[in-house]
């Protein structure tokens, strides 16, 4: 529920509303029916996911939440074709996914580069794969270099380059295989708060001018509503979608909007979805003094 000192979330300004309308009229990217995931353990069979069903718009920067043990990762793997579901069906443009494909592809938290090539290397590498020449394949390597920023260290290699610099090349050298929907799992999750941000601000750039669609997978509240168009959240044991938001925040974003009414009060209600009141439930912990006490430390 909202809180009566906000606005409800699904409140919509004109502008916002008539975006929506566009999305929902774009082709379907990628198409998720009836997913679900079974793991056998020691202990039995596990399901991780049951029944996920959504559909994904072209252009779309679509983001999924949920508790911790949700199946986010697992959902992503399966839907880059690193998994393989139990049942269910994903599409992309409307083509089965039967394994990993060039149409996807995926950015991890961990930066994944080879430690031995440089940066221009890097990116390079999907296109060299994939038969490009290497002139051809250096010239496409630096247009995604520029584009997020990396030109002056397209030399360097990874172990001189900050978090952030490692994960932009990261992003690069999944977009210089031109896929067509990109899948990123928790990709900030390891960076420091202000680099998070600056990532943040990147991806939205970058975004804005490349033809992909996003699939991004956080754990973060505000970052889900700072990126996203709409967010799917899940539930836990096993994961099924829960609820599917759409953002009335308008673009192009900033972070002066994290205070506005209807940034707050989208991010309110994904947490009463996440965290409901009735689990806030106080652990007991064994209490062992170590000092006398102090009334100013409660």
């Amino acid at each position: 529920m909202s809180s009566p000192l906000l606005p409800d979330y699904r409140t919509q300004s004109p502008e916002v509303a008539a975006r929506f309308e566009r999305l929902r009229a774009r082709e379907v990217a990628l198409s998720v029916r009836g997913l679900t995931k079974n793991f056998e353990t020691p202990r039995g069979i596990i399901t991780a996911l049951n029944d996920v069903s959504f559909e994904v718009h072209k252009r779309e920067l679509l983001s999924v939440i949920g508790p911790s043990g949700c199946g986010k990762s697992t959902l992503v793997r399966i839907l880059a074709g690193l998994e393989t579901a139990t049942s269910g069906e994903v599409r992309v443009y409307d083509q089965p996914v039967s394994g990993a494909g060039p149409d996807r592809g995926m950015v991890f938290q961990s930066y994944t580069l080879f430690p031995w090539l440089t940066v221009k290397q890097n990116v390079m590498f999907g296109p060299k794969i994939a038969g490009r020449s290497n002139y051809h394949a250096e010239s496409e390597a630096r247009q995604w270099i520029e584009l997020v920023g990396l030109t002056k260290f397209e030399n360097s290699y990874p172990h001189q380059l900050s978090g952030g610099m490692k994960q932009r090349v990261a992003i690069a050298r999944a977009l210089a295989n031109q896929p067509r929907v990109l899948f990123m799992d928790e990709p900030f999750g390891a960076l420091d708060a202000q680099t998070r941000c600056q990532m943040q601000s990147y991806l939205l750039e970058i975004w804005k001018n490349v033809d992909i669609t996003i699939v991004f997978i956080t754990h973060d509240l505000d970052e889900a509503v700072y990126l996203s168009d709409r967010i799917l959240v899940l539930d836990a044991n096993p994961g099924r979608v829960r609820e599917l938001i759409e953002v009335p925040v308008p673009r192009p974003r900033s972070f002066q909007q994290f205070v506005e009414p209807e940034f707050i009060s989208t991010r309110h209600h994904i947490d009463s979805l996440i965290h409901p009141t009735q689990s806030h439930v106080r652990e007991e912990f064994p209490v062992l003094k170590f000092t006398k006490d102090d009334p100013d430390v409660v």
